[in-house]
């Protein structure tokens, strides 16, 4: 009571009013006492009560007063105990009251005082009662209130929920947005909950590795191995039984996979920690649930009462309508009692999931490498939004455990009340079912886990095919993918049908349950003597009592087979949250004077038993030196530099770091939010340095061609920026940061030679921003290295020499060669010291034609969208707009737009608002079939016309007791009644199982076709759709939305119909019975629809929101994941946690506010049912002499069930209704625009093209039919085997041009004609099938590395290996254990980017075509690897046309012709000997780039 203590508390006019009643009431107490005393002296002495009484009265009223006082201080100055009492205090007063009321009216009063205080002090308690129901709100706790009514609601208010109804009407009057929402209270928020389950985490774990330690040496005593233990450090036995682990995986991978043993783990301390962190709420909702399970049983007896006292003639008129009264007020009580039992349950349930989600994510940032390769990106989304979404699921029910058996026991004592022994015969018939269910859920049981797999992989694969789907385009290999996942889809659905089948099957048992129970029950009654006849008490009775049992006997298993499932993430978990942590002890940070990082005989692989990467390095560096890295491809640079971030296993050695680390890596890693908050990192924003770092980082130019400036928005993983942009903002971070030492792993790869130097010189060379830090730089440039202090050459792994430049070269070493080989072509570069400030934008990796696009359509803030680097496509806006909202149309022409133009790139996700469209409903149902939806609905209409059937036979069965009163009951009439009851219930069960199993062959094949088309669109669509969509949005599709149409919707569209059909028979039951309840049903039905109305509108868009702010935890942790080095090296693993906290509440909050609603709307509902009961009741009451005993039981027994059911229809349908937007959802991407067909009827002729001639003519493009041409008109002719290298400035179009070869940009005038045929008259495939490009990055997909170049199976291995040869990578291949079956893991990750690059090179070699188009894809490579890729590209494309798009001259020096591009046009093409002649524009570059005449370039 005294826990949230105001600091100040305000007086107001209800606590005034509050304390005003109170005194009267006390002053009517003491008016008592004085009367008391007064008559004590004139007459004898007074009985001691009368003493006593009042001043009881003067103390309850003293305290009450002292109550209200002192709930002033607290948040809820509201008295729960209070509210009770004047509740209780008034029932109790209406006995006094109304025999004081009848004396009064049969003689004059006696007591006239005493009268008349009574009814003055009654007067004023309901006056307080009244008072007390209303929300007491102190004007400082207006603002708290504001953002959350709850914490300040009354009593009544609370268990009623009727604080949430403001929300629930503004819902109804539009669609709620994420603002509307109320917060959180402080003890829900995600940081609150994480905090307490963190700590038992800790102690728990501990535990369990304590367990695992001992499982692990019994489990070596076992296997007989005595010196195991003896002679071997911990460590050393740890690896080897890892090593064996590792080989017992590799011999059972042959048989099944997953019966291999996994790696073990610490079990069963997940749910200790969760029951510890969260005891409270379970206790609570236990005294809850314990309330409820007791007055369910109040009820039968009452109706047996009632039977009672309509059957018997003489009984008072008084009798029945307490009976009806206290039917009513018991099933109150109830409903109060179970919505807030449910309300614990459901908030239990998030809160578990947040802990949850909290727990991986933070798990993510601490992981060591060898446990992140363990499990991809998709499996811990997956682990995120699956398990912790399944603990939820099950937290809602997990008090059914106790409570079903307690039920059980409950009903089968009351049963052996009124049949007595016979009862066993029904009990029996449970029993029997137990075990069938047992083994349904067995077998389920493995469906789901098989099925779980299927999911996993089906995922991977899409989301790999989403993040490489440029290169898929390009490549034409869609239909091959589509394959790969229409092969794991259509296992998935064998799957599921059978898993639907066994449902239907446990269905029909249960269905089948209750009737066979009382059939057996009522059969052996009466078989058992001739004297038992069934009457309608008993009958009834009986029934209210299976109808109880029914339910926990459903949940049950329903509930073990959830925990079941349950179990199988709790598994997952527990391996994933057991394993083990980064450990960074290797990594010291002592002061040492005069050395920033040491590396003593540091040995560190990527496995603690792989294979080392760099071996014995000893290394100092000093403070404030810049030290060189370089080596081969593959010699263990990156490996070095992950060793200095603590991201690998130390094998021996140490490696001692002073101060703080920034680290830019190889591949930028790009967050998505502005540019700024990029740079910025989280850290304060210093405007001056702010300039600084711009300028130094040659963003300047960029900022200008941004439509935002720093504000733009940057779309996942840097999406809008080019290679080298993203570069140069990863190293503006770390410069930004202002740590002690950087990390830098080649930079400078990505970005052209002059804006490298420009780099160099501003940033880190000896006079750059960063000259008096300590600098490690990883590069392949050799300019460069006669300015740094120190370069280190790294061989396989280890240091094979360092020292100064000079030094290295006169040590005529590993390095003196290396510099020979490549030197002089740089050489004359460095001389050339060129000013290329002026050029730092024009640059290299396409920052394409960044043209602003004018969007129209009324709806729409992003007027400008922006565009990405080299695959400049028409950006389509895949905005479903939601049709039905025209208001949210005229709200966005009155307000001014607020956002720059261009400066979001990504959508906000379409949130449909409004009523979800019939349409939706139609097309599932023509997804299932129509006939097949019939004559599931036809089933289901058959089981309910038994199921009345069954009811009314029973009821005229047991007037029989009436009519047969004292005569023996003849055979042949007992026969009858039990086999028509018997043969009314089993088809009801049959029509039901005929129901189940169509609609299971209907859901799967709407399932089926969804999906294909799905998958058929995604693949088809145009590939700007990809650029301004964000994968996690697509990917949620495929993942959530087709989960829920083949698992949710056709659970929820058989449970509405039958909870439908279920009200229509009882009510139908209920009339029959009292034809006056037709009467009442009307008002009844209008007051359900508009609550339902009101209901509806808010819960779709609760949940709608929940779906949206869904999504955007999955993208961040995506994120976080993918920068993982990044943000560890920054140390900013805090940070993170706190915005996944924040992005967890804005979610958890919606998902609040919807359950708030559901448990607001039961409420309501279970007042009708219980009004519904009340009716029934009275009516039966009131035509007394009427009616017969059976018909009345028929009448309130079912109108008893009906609550339930009546509940239960409006959630089935808002879960239905909520479903069914997945459909929505899905169908809003099969509507997305395809582009070009694959293939038409046009075929180009056989071996096309043969002689590589390609025609350009007047060719015109732009991105979006409104918009500037990027292309103005380009018309050339290249001829067959000529070499033609593509230059320009940033944004003149160079990307554009292979775009539209490859047709993913279509023309807007003109023609491309490749040897006579127009390309745009046949199909893309057979376009692009016979073009071959080597990308700028290279993209990898997991699966073999043979898949990899040929994913079609077209070529045989001598083709392949020939190939590998020709990109150099045949050794290497050799050298892996499974050849050409190598598994490649996801993006790639296990070759270096350099091998990436090679193997795209082996993939151009086999294709083989006529025309080969590279662009610039010398990025990321060493020079070695540079000059492989371009001699095997002269030597073997010699008879190929060959189209360079360059972002660094020297590598198209030596082509035929050069064709210049500025602004989409040509304005020069020639060959370069004559370029550098005229002195245009080409030569000016040239000069730039440090190339005077040919001869210097030859390689």
């Amino acid at each position: 009571m005294w826990k949230s203590r105001a600091k100040k508390s305000s007086v107001t006019k209800l606590y005034i009013i509050k304390q005003v009643l109170a005194t009267l009431l006390m002053l009517t107490a003491v008016a008592e006492l004085a009367l008391v005393f007064v008559e004590d002296t004139e007459q004898d002495p007074l009985p001691a009560v009368q003493y006593t009484n009042p001043s009881l009265y003067i103390a309850t009223w003293l305290l009450v007063l002292l109550i209200h006082d002192a709930r002033r201080f607290c948040l809820r100055r509201d008295s729960g105990i209070l509210f009770c009492f004047w509740t209780l205090s008034l029932l109790c007063g209406i006995l006094p009251f109304q025999s004081l009321l009848r004396r009064a009216l049969q003689a004059p009063i006696s007591d006239v005082p005493r009268f008349v205080l009574f009814f003055i002090s009654y007067g004023l308690q309901l006056l307080l009662f009244l008072v007390s129901g209303f929300s007491d709100i102190a004007p400082e706790t207006k603002e708290i209130t504001k953002k959350n009514p709850e914490v300040t609601a009354s009593f009544l208010s609370s268990i009623t929920f009727e604080w949430y109804t403001s929300m629930v009407f503004k819902g109804y009057r539009k669609p709620l947005e994420i603002e509307d929402i109320w917060e959180l209270k402080g003890k829900d928020k995600t940081q609150a909950i994480y905090t307490v389950l963190e700590k038992n985490m800790k102690t728990a774990v501990r535990k369990a590795q304590a367990e695992l330690e001992k499982r692990k040496r019994k489990k070596r005593c076992r296997e007989g191995d005595p010196d195991h233990g003896n002679n071997m450090s911990k460590a050393q036995s740890q690896d080897i039984l890892v090593l064996e682990e590792k080989q017992l995986k590799r011999k059972k991978k042959g048989d099944k996979g997953d019966s291999g043993p996994r790696k073990d783990f610490p079990r069963g301390w997940l749910v200790k920690t969760l029951c510890k962190t969260f005891w409270q709420n379970l206790l609570l909702s236990v005294a809850f649930k314990l309330v409820h399970d007791g007055l369910v049983f109040v009820s039968p007896q009452l109706l047996k009462l009632l039977i009672a006292f309509v059957s018997d003639e003489e009984s008072f008129a008084w009798q029945g309508y307490l009976y009806a009264i206290l039917l009513f007020l018991t099933a109150l009580i109830q409903s109060l009692c179970l919505q807030q039992y449910f309300s614990l349950c459901f908030q239990l349930g998030i809160n578990v999931r947040a802990s949850l989600i909290a727990a991986i994510y933070k798990k993510a940032l601490t992981m060591s490498s060898a446990t992140r390769k363990e499990s991809t990106v998709g499996e811990t989304v997956n682990l995120m939004s699956a398990d912790a979404q399944r603990f939820m699921d099950t937290a809602n029910f997990i008090h059914q455990l106790w409570s079903s058996p307690l039920q059980i026991t409950l009903s089968i004592v009351f049963l052996w009340g009124e049949l007595g022994p016979s009862v066993l015969a029904g009990i029996a018939v449970m029993m029997l079912l137990i075990p069938i269910n047992g083994f349904l859920v067995a077998k389920a049981k493995t469906i789901q886990v098989r099925n779980m797999k299927n999911k996993d992989e089906r995922m991977k694969i899409m989301s790999e095919i989403l993040n490489g789907i440029k290169i898929l385009k390009l490549f034409a290999w869609e239909p091959s993918f589509e394959k790969r996942v229409n092969e794991i889809r259509a296992r998935e659905l064998k799957d599921l049908v059978n898993f639907s089948y066994l449902q239907s099957i446990s269905i029909f048992v249960f269905t089948c349950a209750p009737f066979l129970v009382s059939l057996a029950s009522f059969a052996v009654y009466m078989l058992v003597d001739e004297n038992n006849i069934l009457d309608a008490q008993k009958a009834f009775t009986a029934i209210s009592l299976f109808n109880v049992l029914r339910f926990p006997m459903a949940m049950l298993p329903l509930v073990l087979s959830s925990l079941v499932q349950t179990n199988v993430s709790t598994a997952r978990l527990e391996r994933y949250l057991g394993r083990e942590d980064l450990d960074t002890s290797a990594i010291h940070h002592n002061p040492i004077a005069g050395s920033a990082v040491r590396f003593s005989e540091a040995t560190f692989a990527w496995e603690q038993d792989g294979n080392a990467a760099i071996r014995d390095v000893t290394l100092d560096i000093a403070p404030g030196s810049l030290v060189a890295v370089v080596g081969a491809v593959g010699s263990g640079k990156s490996s070095l530099v992950s060793a200095i971030l603590g991201e690998m296993e130390n094998i021996k050695g140490h490696i001692n770091i002073q101060g703080s680390l920034a680290y830019v890596p190889q591949q930028a890693w790009i967050q998505n939010a502005t540019l700024k908050d990029n740079i910025l990192f989280g850290s304060e924003l210093d405007e001056a340095r702010y300039q600084q770092v711009i300028k130094a980082c040659a963003l300047l130019p960029d900022l200008e061609l941004l439509p935002a400036g720093d504000q733009t928005e940057i779309g996942e993983k840097g999406i809008n920026l080019s290679g080298g942009q993203k570069q140069r903002v990863s190293l503006a971070r770390a410069v930004y940061s202002n740590a002690d030492i950087y990390v830098l792993d080649d930079p400078l790869s990505a970005v052209d030679a002059h804006v490298g130097k420009y780099l160099f010189e501003h940033v880190l060379g000896p006079k750059g921003l960063l000259q008096k830090k300590t600098r490690i730089l990883v590069t392949h440039s050799i300019s460069f290295l006669p300015q740094v202090n120190n370069i280190v050459v790294l061989v396989a792994g280890a240091v094979s020499e360092h020292g100064s430049y000079s030094t290295l070269l006169a040590n005529r070493g590993a390095f003196a060669q290396f510099l020979n080989l490549y030197g002089s072509q740089e050489e004359d570069a460095s001389e050339k010291n060129t000013t290329a400030v002026a050029l730092a934008g024009d640059e290299e990796q396409g920052d394409e034609d960044i043209e602003p696009c004018v969007e129209e359509g009324p709806d729409d803030v992003v007027t400008m969208t922006l565009k990405r680097n080299a695959s400049i496509r028409q950006r389509e806006l895949s905005r479903s707009l939601s049709k039905s909202s025209t208001n949210s149309w005229k709200k966005a022409q009155e307000e001014p737009p607020k956002k720059l133009k261009g400066q979001q790139l990504i959508e906000k996700e379409a949130v449909e608002t409004g009523k979800v469209k019939f349409s939706m409903y139609l097309r599932y149902l023509h997804a299932v079939g129509l006939w097949y939806s019939f004559w599931v609905a036809m089933g289901y209409v058959g089981q309910y016309v038994a199921f009345v059937g069954t009811n009314l036979w029973l009821s005229a069965w047991t007037d029989d007791a009436q009519h047969y009163l004292n005569q023996t009951y003849p055979t042949e009439q007992r026969d009858l009644r039990i086999g028509v009851f018997g043969a009314l219930g089993v088809s009801q069960a049959l029509f039901l199982l005929f129901a189940t199993i169509l609609s299971a062959r209907g859901a799967m094949r709407a399932s089926r076709v969804m999906h294909q088309q799905l998958l058929s669109n995604i693949l088809r669509v145009p590939m700007s759709f990809f650029d301004t969509t964000p994968t996690g949005r697509i990917v949620n599709r495929f993942a959530k939305d087709i989960f829920t149409i083949d698992e949710t919707i056709p659970m929820s569209f058989r449970s509405w119909l039958s909870c439908f059909m279920a009200i229509i028979s009882t009510l139908l039951m209920i009339s029959l019975a009292t034809p006056f309840f037709a009467l009442i049903i009307i008002p009844l039905s209008i007051f359900y629809y508009f609550v339902l109305r009101f209901y509806v509108s808010t819960s779709r868009q609760l949940r709608r929101l929940d779906s949206v702010t869904r999504s955007p935890i999955y993208s961040h942790f995506g994120e976080t994941v993918s920068g993982l080095s990044v943000i560890r090296a920054f140390g900013h693993q805090e940070r993170f946690l706190q915005q996944n906290e924040s992005t967890m509440d804005i979610n958890q909050k919606s998902v609040y506010s919807w359950i708030v609603s559901n448990r607001w709307l039961a409420i309501r509902l279970e007042f009708i049912g219980s009004l519904v009961v009340f009716f029934s009741a009275l009516l039966a009451v009131i035509s007394k002499g009427t009616l017969e005993g059976g018909i009345v039981g028929l009448s309130v027994s079912s109108a008893l069930n009906v609550t339930q059911t009546l509940n239960w229809l409006v959630r089935t349908s808002s879960e239905l209704e909520t479903n069914i937007v997945a459909v929505e959802r899905v169908h809003e991407y099969t509507k997305v625009k395809n582009e070009a067909p694959w293939v038409t009827e046009k075929h180009p002729p056989h071996g096309w093209p043969s002689k590589g001639e390609i025609q350009f003519v007047d060719y015109k493009v732009r991105y979006r039919p409104e918009l500037e041409l990027v292309l103005q008109g380009i018309t050339c002719d290249i001829g067959s085997t000529e070499k033609v290298g593509v230059v320009g400035r940033t944004g003149a179009g160079k990307s554009s041009l292979t775009n539209c070869l490859f047709r993913v940009l279509e023309a807007a005038g003109g023609t491309i004609i490749i040897d006579g045929v127009d390309i745009a008259t046949i199909g893309l495939h057979d376009l692009r099938q016979n073009l071959t490009i080597i990308p700028q990055d290279p993209v990898l997909f997991t699966g073999t590395l043979r898949m990899n170049l040929d994913p079609f199976d077209q070529y045989t291995d001598e083709e392949v290996w020939k190939a590998l040869e020709l990109a150099h990578l045949k050794t290497y291949v050799q050298d892996l254990p499974e050849g050409l079956l190598h598994l490649v893991s996801e993006a790639g990750e296990n070759l270096s980017v350099g091998q990436r690059q090679l193997v795209c090179l082996a993939r151009a070699l086999l294709r083989k075509a006529k025309i080969l188009i590279l662009d610039e894809a010398t990025a990321a490579v060493d020079l070695e690897t540079d000059h492989l890729i371009q001699t095997t590209i002269r030597s073997e494309f010699a008879d190929c046309t060959v189209l360079t798009i360059a972002h660094r001259l020297h590598t198209i020096m030596d082509s035929n012709r050069v064709m210049v591009l500025q602004a989409g046009r040509i304005v020069e093409y020639d060959s370069p000997e004559e370029l550098l002649k005229k002195h245009g524009v080409f030569s000016a570059m040239a000069k730039d780039a440090g190339i005077t005449n040919i001869e210097t370039t030859v390689l």
